[in-house]
């Protein structure tokens, strides 16, 4: 319990340096960081689980990145309101099948690590990762928005 308590405080004020840098990839890196350091905990991974988990995780965390931030960026920006009253069937019909793929080879990366990490956790610890990062965005959002209504 006091570890929680403890790891909720430094999260908070890493969380608040963190707002305050103003580069984009020194934000990337304390995100990551607190992102590593609250599934730690979350999941309670053991030295020997932590070695074999990290390299995994990692590895799709970034195959995942690449997936959401350049092929879904592309098409987002595609989307905006004007380009959309200007768009016609086909194209729509060609960007749908585009933003189709991308979730097809989200789905088939999660599906991929589900695989792989159980060489690294157990069947229960893989459930709680799920959970541990659903949190993880959670807080990361109310921050955020905590944030962006106290200016």
């Amino acid at each position: 319990m006091k570890n929680k308590k403890l790891f909720t405080i430094l999260f908070l004020l890493i969380t608040i340096h963190f707002y305050s840098q103003p580069q984009f990839d020194e934000k990337k890196e304390q995100i990551k960081a607190l992102k590593v350091g609250y599934i730690t905990n979350e999941l309670s991974l053991t030295p020997e689980e932590a070695i074999k988990f990290w390299p995994i995780y990692n590895a799709f965390d970034e195959k995942q990145f690449s997936i959401k931030h350049t092929k879904m960026k592309t098409l987002n920006d595609r989307m905006n309101d004007d380009a959309l009253e200007k768009m016609s069937d086909k194209e729509a019909l060609a960007i749908l099948t585009q933003i189709e793929n991308g979730e097809d080879e989200m789905y088939a990366i999660r599906k991929k690590f589900n695989t792989s990490i159980k060489s690294a956790i157990s069947p229960k610890k893989i459930i709680k990762l799920k959970k541990a990062e659903e949190n993880f965005k959670r807080k990361l959002l109310q921050q955020y928005r905590d944030k962006t209504t106290k200016k």
